[in-house]
């Protein structure tokens, strides 16, 4: 499956440093495998956003991995792409950028034409094939209507999960101080950590790495500063990982101050299964599910 992964240090800037070829069990060996995309986004020291990403395995873009290593932000967020829906292009990859916010969705959403028609004007914002950026253009647009971020993704997704065919709906979005968080329904699970300075010790700093092999993340600034981790798995030892419950909205302010609430409370009208799922899609949704390991088990 797809994989999410964001960080919100707010409102201190840290720099973090991302592995895509380094490793072994880096993004090079998980790209060769499922060659579709991987990106980075974050905002620069005057709010502007700033994406990174290669529309297909990273191992061949070599100025893609050297650009991506190290970035020095408030917020952060990364994507590994297995494409559901659109074809391997810059256009379809995440992470997404629209009114500077950043997004990037691990699921399925079928039945586009009708998403397509909701949106109307705001299909403007729309520049690929993928129903992961007409969500967002949909959450861009009610933004515009309602004026709050995490009204509008829950105006957003409870009318896709009324309208429309649904497999999963697991997203993060930024903001150049903030980070949301939705995952929906329980089809894939997201994980949180609050992490104090220094980790559970008090003294170390951020070292985060997928049992998957897709993400690595090491931060030294983390071993002073406090930071929130939004994964599609949990990414180390500390015990403080938890994961959504299934309809939860969390959103992290610029002062690391969480909220969550229950959006959505119900499953979608129409869920889909692996099995309603194309092969193509199937595959997207399933790449690469290991045990859950972690830097230090056995």
């Amino acid at each position: 499956m797809c994989r999410l992964f964001g960080m919100s240090a707010a409102p201190q800037r840290v720099r973090a440093t991302f592995w895509l070829l380094d490793a072994a069990d880096s993004l090079a060996v998980q790209s060769r495998r499922e060659p579709d995309g991987v990106g980075l986004g974050v905002f620069d020291s005057d709010n502007r956003p700033e994406i990174y990403k290669a529309p297909v395995a990273a191992y061949r873009d070599a100025k893609f991995a050297a650009e991506a290593r190290e970035l020095s932000a408030a917020t952060f967020i990364a994507h590994i792409r297995y494409a559901s829906t659109g074809g391997l292009s810059a256009a379809n990859t995440h992470p997404f950028c629209q009114q500077d916010r950043l997004f990037a969705h691990n699921g399925v959403i079928a039945d586009l034409p009708a998403l397509e028609d909701k949106l109307g004007d705001a299909m403007s914002l729309v520049h690929g094939d993928t129903d992961s950026e007409r969500l967002f253009a949909l959450i861009t647009d009610e933004t515009g209507r309602c004026g709050e971020v995490g009204e509008a993704i829950i105006r957003a997704v409870k009318w896709v999960a009324t309208h429309l065919p649904v497999y999963a709906v697991n997203l993060v979005l930024i903001t150049a101080t903030d980070l949301w968080a939705l995952r929906y329904p329980d089809t894939h699970e997201l994980y949180v950590l609050h992490r104090a300075p220094g980790g559970p010790t008090g003294q170390r700093h951020l070292e985060h790495a997928s049992a998957a092999g897709t993400v690595r993340v090491r931060s030294a600034d983390l071993a002073t500063n406090p930071a929130v981790v939004i994964a599609s798995e949990r990414m180390d030892e500390d015990p403080g990982w938890r994961p959504l419950a299934p309809g939860e909205l969390l959103h992290v302010g610029p002062n690391q101050r969480i909220t969550s609430r229950t959006a959505l409370d119900r499953p979608p009208e129409h869920q889909l299964t692996l099995a309603d799922l194309d092969p193509h899609a199937a595959a997207s949704q399933t790449a690469h599910r290991r045990p859950a390991t972690h830097p230090g088990s056995p």
